[in-house]
């Protein structure tokens, strides 16, 4: 086998295969820094992406516009056109920021026609402007704008002034994703660590999965700053790219590592128990890290950069995790040897030397396989029991300030702002640009935006005032609010009625002008319409993938089935909880998130695609187990392959779901859902589906599931390959 002839080669060249990949860690942080050129920027699908892809064709940008929600603190004052207090702030913030220079286009709800920036109810005001100066200078007169916003607020106290928009809403979500990397970064190592030390009970053995699982990580860090000009890479794929490199680089190592140990304990030699463990445990890195690879290489068949970038980092950090297992992972064992077992924990490390059949598990696989189709019935009732929820799941993408808790500041704005003006916050961007790609402004064309307003407000609220119109080079950009939360359905109506009706009966009028909508709900939009369309064929990739891989590797259609079959259940049933928790709004304060209603749109195929190729490691180990112990007897080879493989299995799994936790202690509840999501489908199918299902199938079936296998493995049972160090 490849991964024994690899392992081989690397014993016998142990020196230099440590300083082969070594250095393959240095050239890719070195290529990461000194070839990190301007990243790729996303594009997007559908109509919003052609408006992105029209305004990115200009020499100028479109204006980053910010809004001051202007209201009392105490509820119940007067109007705003009665309260002194509210006019004064509101003259102090205009004359203040305009005085700066830092801003243009200043709208205030005092002006002769500023009606449109006071609220239904009357209580409060919006004030309203643009960011001024060049790529260069946004940045700093956007925090001179937001400091003098706070110190007017300073000299009117009884004066509520919240700043939201464009760029302070993207600052605070970029804020919280790099406080998200560093918090994933503190955790998911420390606490790896801990649940290493448990597993192996000594101290040098803990550390080498970890060191390798971190290095693959680094390493791939370092290519995808080189990617990424190629090719999206965004911060949300930084964060899943450590957590998962994390979780299957430690993974790869323990299974290799604890057949190692294995071996030794029963008298092999050093390197030859490493061979042993090559030929086996090798065997099924590779087997899964393949399987991995291919199943999220199906994202890139939604035809979205985001998911082709986050597929291209999993297969960078699984392919070099399956590397480093099976080449070298043997060397560091073979020039560590007995010293492996070095720092031993305190009544841990004795027991911990040697691998034991897990007699608990031993006894459910026991009592399973003498009624298989009772313990297997209830099992499969139970997942199916939880799968139910997610048939009233809905795909819903929250708006930053879903996203994120509302005790930021920014966010806290954002709520007020939409609350009292809907959709100013999250407003729909038209992008108005000539067929001829000239200059699209005209008499015609200002006379069709000013018919545009007017059947806004024939809308009855479905679209809303006030609209903002902006000329960037030859094109126009007209900015609607919409109604509705931002990507409910209620504003998905809106874009809709906006779309096919009011844009093509007043824009579409004008001869030569072409439009396209964006904007946060656009977007959302035709994203989800994307990933819905693409599905089935995703969906059929990833299965027929994993099908054939497994079969490669079992050459039995029924085990390939039955591995299927069972992902399947405890992908539907994580799919139930997750609706369960986050939809449904329950353990809402003990995870701290706040339910808006829905489950991110993106997620359900991210997790099945990643679900699938990532469970299949238990699957592929167990059942791998289980063929070597063929000769005992069906069932004894079920309970014995079970009992020798839960404590590794048990330990990998506890570290997936411990490092996928993570995600759960993270702000944004994007990442709240992943980790729920991605610990429960992976604490369910190293429980119930390994311990019951798998057991229960395999039991029923008998020597029918290996009727076509006709391949002799016996490794627990190998020759002495050479004996210098045993």
């Amino acid at each position: 086998m490849l991964p024994e002839k690899l392992a081989a080669w690397s014993l016998r060249h142990r020196a230099l295969t440590l300083v082969c990949w070594v250095a393959l860690v240095v050239v890719a942080l070195l290529s990461g820094a000194l070839l990190d050129g301007e990243s790729r920027r996303s594009t997007d699908p559908g109509e919003s992406g052609r408006a992105q892809t029209a305004l990115n064709a200009q020499n100028t940008f479109d204006p980053l516009r910010e809004n001051v929600l202007v209201q009392p603190k105490n509820p119940g004052s007067a109007l705003f056109t009665s309260n002194e207090e509210l006019r004064r702030a509101t003259d102090d913030l205009i004359t203040t920021l305009t005085r700066s220079g830092s801003v243009a286009d200043v709208r205030s709800p005092l002006a002769p026609d500023g009606a449109d920036r006071i609220s239904a109810d009357g209580v409060s005001g919006l004030v309203g402007f643009s960011i001024a100066g060049g790529d260069k200078d946004i940045r700093p007169n956007f925090e001179t704008a937001s400091a003098q916003v706070d110190e007017v607020a300073a000299r009117h106290p009884s004066v509520r002034l919240g700043l939201s928009g464009d760029l302070s809403l993207s600052t605070v979500v970029d804020k919280g994703i790099r406080e998200d990397v560093k918090r994933s970064e503190l955790l998911s190592l420390p606490m790896t660590l801990v649940i290493l030390l448990i597993v192996f009970g000594a101290l040098v053995a803990a550390s080498v999965p970890l060191l390798l699982a971190g290095t693959s990580v680094a390493a791939t860090f370092g290519f995808l700053s080189v990617v990424d000009d190629l090719t999206p890479i965004n911060g949300a794929t930084t964060v899943i790219t450590l957590l998962i490199g994390m979780a299957v680089g430690v993974d790869y190592s323990l299974f290799f590592l604890r057949r190692q140990r294995e071996e030794r304990a029963r008298g092999h030699s050093v390197d030859d128990a490493i061979l042993i463990a090559s030929r086996t445990s090798g065997h099924v890195v590779v087997v899964s890290g393949v399987t991995v690879v291919l199943c999220v290489s199906g994202l890139v068949l939604t035809g979205l950069d985001n998911f082709t970038g986050l597929a291209i980092s999993t297969a960078f950090v699984v392919g070099l995790a399956v590397l480093g297992a099976v080449t070298v992972l043997p060397a560091l064992l073979s020039l560590l040897g007995d010293k492996v077992d070095r720092g031993r924990i305190p009544w841990l490390g004795k027991r911990r030397t040697t691998a034991e059949n897990s007699r608990f598990w031993s006894a459910i696989a026991r009592a399973v396989t003498r009624r298989p189709s009772l313990w297997g019935g209830l099992a499969t009732a139970s997942l199916i029991l939880l799968t139910l929820p997610a048939l009233g799941m809905h795909l819903q993408d929250p708006t930053p300030a879903e996203s994120l808790p509302r005790s930021m500041a920014t966010i806290d704005s954002a709520v007020r702002t939409q609350e009292a003006f809907p959709g100013v916050v999250y407003p729909a961007t038209v992008v108005l640009t000539a067929e001829d790609g000239g200059p699209v402004d005209s008499p015609a064309l200002r006379s069709a935006i000013t018919d545009l307003e007017r059947r806004i407000g024939e809308t009855g609220g479905v679209l809303n005032k006030p609209v903002a119109v902006a000329n960037v080079d030859e094109a126009v950009v007209v900015r609607v609010p919409l109604s509705g939360a931002g990507r409910d359905a209620e504003a998905d109506a809106a874009l809709a009625k906006l779309r096919t009706e009011v844009l093509p009966a007043t824009i579409g009028e004008v001869d030569g002008v072409e439009f396209a909508v964006s904007g946060r709900t656009a977007n959302a939009r035709d994203f989800a319409d994307r990933v819905i369309d693409r599905m089935p064929l995703v969906v059929g990739f990833v299965l027929l993938a994993a099908l054939v891989l497994l079969l490669l590797a079992f050459r039995s259609v029924a085990v390939a089935l039955v591995s299927i079959l069972l992902n399947l259940l405890s992908i539907g049933a994580a799919y139930g909880v997750l609706t369960w928790i986050f939809q449904d709004g329950h353990f809402a304060s003990l995870l701290g998130f706040t339910p808006y209603g829905g489950v991110v749109g993106w997620l359900p195929m991210f997790m099945f695609v990643l679900l699938l190729g990532l469970s299949m490691d238990y699957h592929i180990f167990i059942l791998s187990r289980i063929r070597e112990r063929r000769a005992d007897g069906a069932v004894t080879a079920i309970v014995r392959g079970t009992g020798t493989s839960a404590g590794v299995v048990s330990g990998a799994a506890v570290i997936m779901v411990g490092v996928f936790s993570v995600f759960i202690t993270l702000s944004a509840i994007e990442y709240k859902m992943m980790g729920v999501g991605m610990a429960v489908a992976v604490l369910i199918d190293a429980t119930l589906v390994r311990g019951v299902l798998l057991p229960a199938f395999l039991a029923l079936l008998g020597e029918r599931a290996w009727r076509r296998d006709r391949k002799s493995v016996a490794p627990e049972r190998v020759p002495e390959l050479s004996s210098p160090n045993a």
